[in-house]
């Protein structure tokens, strides 16, 4: 069948992708003539209402083609789904893998156009740049110092595996520690420049009474052991002298029972809203006999009581003058990565964007999403985070599941399709500062997942301290160097989970939290990683170049990244044979288990 449609080549849809509104978006078809006379529509929806059948032009004959198109300028930000009826027979084109037209007399499923406000950019110095993500506790240890409060238990062997068997109420037991601390990131900051690393993101650094600290005590302290405010304003002035920007995890849908606000264990004296109905904090949380611990909490855990974002005063604490995101900006933080994002309200995340963006256009607003940002629903709205008055962009885990696939033996075409989708998908802005990564703290680490077995439904007794044999770890450590090749090169910003780059193994939470192995002798993963800093730092076709699909066939991956002056070709060969293929137009070889990138002057083109 003759092409009839493709979302993602110009000659039919200019321009590409998400659109800005008030501008005009063309489509074209281009219909054979055995499918007889024809007067295609162009069927459109804007979210939430009803297709629109608008009349396409037709524009002349191609060979045995005959072409229509149309201009449809989007007056809103929102999304619109579209497809095309060629009004004879009941014949529809619908979307097909990889963007293609699919013709069909059945329903099928429709195009989507995402319309962003006009003006959206990305913060001009995130993209290009290379992310490090560190969880604090199990970084680096500057020095051992006593246990700030009596419940913590330290761990002074640090290659032991984090505590995981549950405590007396059930869950599991967070209060092992292993004593790293911001001061312990200071003095590493030089081996992180030398990564070629640009961001830091540091995981929850406020007072917590558990190890990975979502359980926010305080907002507006640092956790003792892991310094002091005064050592949080050091390493941000230190990390600006190189380069790097540090960037703040925000957990603003929920605080611990064992905080300054709500207090149910009496840490803090004798206020907070679970003791005292005239706390200051009592608004800040919706009590009742219908939720089991008197209270509501994120997701029934009683050690989380949820807050009401929409409350007026809680909104003040945390965006306001002197306010949380106020205080740690001003203390030097780069910007935010929302936990929950998809839980927090469009109206909050933007207000919370305004505090960020008041301390300049380039502090950094990042949202933790699992799924295709553009559509997602959570309870019963369609999210607006990335139409420009939300989120700067996204946590990538679609680009994460389908990479590590890919090199688990996955199709390359359905790769392909992920990485199409979410860039058709996305604002540029937003395309450009996705935050890509292999591995964080809520997954398997990749070298786990790439080659073990998989975790399925076993109980951490199983996962405990398994590790890859000598011949699984080796194939690994390759797979791992092809799968930072995929991160590096395609649209956003890599970030490299602690440790990944020294091998390190585990399964999910808290296997996947193990204290950096600083005696590793694992040093194949580093300089692949620093190379690829290099190229992206070099190659503007990396920070907010187009992106080209050229082959997804098996195991092989092409495509190409346009810049302003530059162009680059990645190839990824996952098969075991030679590949003989072209890039930019010549021969070109790749190793079998291996990649390939080009890089070609635009002018040379």
């Amino acid at each position: 069948m003759e092409r009839l449609y493709n979302s993602t080549l110009e000659a039919y849809k200019s321009p590409w992708g998400a659109s800005p509104a008030g501008s005009p978006v063309r489509f074209a078809l281009t219909v054979p003539e055995s499918c007889g006379f024809v007067e295609p529509r162009l069927m459109i929806m804007a979210d939430g209402g009803e297709y629109q059948p608008l009349r396409m032009e037709y524009r002349g004959k191609e060979g045995t083609l005959h072409r229509f198109e149309i201009l449809f300028t989007p007056q809103a930000p929102g999304l619109f789904f579209y497809f095309f009826d060629l009004w004879r027979d009941y014949q529809k084109v619908w979307r097909g893998p990889l963007g293609e037209g699919l013709l069909s007399q059945k329903e099928g499923r429709p195009y989507q156009l995402t319309v962003y406000e006009a003006g959206f950019e990305p913060p001009s110095s995130f993209p290009g740049g290379v992310m490090y993500q560190i969880f604090p506790d199990r970084f680096f240890e500057s020095e051992v110092k006593p246990m700030p409060f009596a419940d913590r238990v330290y761990r002074s062997n640090k290659k032991g595996v984090p505590y995981y068997w549950p405590n007396e109420h059930g869950g599991l037991l967070n209060l092992d520690y292993y004593g790293g601390d911001l001061e312990g990131i200071r003095q590493k900051l030089p081996y992180l420049e030398n990564l070629g690393v640009r961001w830091i993101y540091l995981n929850p650094i406020f007072e917590a009474h558990a190890n990975h600290r979502y359980n926010t005590a305080d907002y507006l302290k640092v956790d003792p052991l892991l310094g002091t405010n005064e050592d949080f304003s050091r390493l941000c002035a230190d990390a600006r002298k190189r380069g790097i920007g540090i960037i703040l995890d925000g957990v603003f849908s929920h605080t611990g029972s064992d905080s300054l606000y709500f207090n149910r264990e009496g840490r803090y004296g004798s206020g907070g809203a679970y003791h005292d109905p005239c706390s200051p904090y009592r608004s800040w949380y919706i009590f009742g006999q219908e939720y089991k611990c008197g209270y509501r909490s994120w997701w029934s855990f009683d050690t989380l009581p949820e807050v009401k974002e929409n409350d007026p005063s809680y909104r003040e604490f945390i965006c306001g003058k002197g306010g949380v995101i106020d205080t740690w900006l001003s203390r030097g933080a780069s910007g935010f990565r929302l936990d929950v994002a998809d839980e927090l309200p469009d109206d909050f995340i933007q207000t919370i964007r305004a505090a960020v963006k008041a301390h300049g256009e380039d502090k950094i607003l990042l949202g933790e999403v699992w799924e295709d940002a553009s559509n997602k629903e959570a309870y019963g709205q369609r999210r607006t985070y990335l139409l420009g008055k939300g989120l700067d962009s996204v946590m990538n885990y679609p680009f994460r599941n389908a990479i590590l696939d890919f090199l688990k033996g996955g199709s390359a075409r359905n790769a392909a399709e992920v990485f199409l989708s979410i860039c058709e998908n996305y604002p540029p802005a937003a395309r450009h500062c996705l935050m890509n990564f292999l591995s964080t703290h809520d997954t398997e680490r990749a070298l786990t997942f790439l080659e073990d077995e998989p975790v399925g439904s076993h109980d951490r007794t199983w996962q405990d301290g398994r590790r890859l044999s000598p011949e699984k770890y080796n194939q690994g450590i390759q797979l791992m160097s092809m799968a930072y090749a995929l991160l590096y090169t395609l649209p956003g910003v890599p970030c490299i989970y602690y440790g990944d780059e020294v091998g390190m193994q585990g399964y999910k939470d808290p296997f996947n939290r193990g204290y950096y192995d600083w005696d590793s002798t694992e040093n194949r993963l580093k300089p692949v990683l620093r190379q690829l800093a290099e190229l992206r730092r070099n190659c503007d076709a990396f920070a907010r170049g187009d992106f080209t699909l050229i082959q997804a066939r098996g195991g092989v991956l092409h495509y190409r990244r346009t810049g302003p002056t530059e162009s680059a070709e990645i190839i990824v060969n996952r098969t075991n044979r030679l590949l003989c293929t072209k890039a930019f137009g010549r021969n070109t070889e790749v190793n079998p288990m291996g990649f390939t990138i080009l890089v070609e002057d635009n002018k040379n083109l």
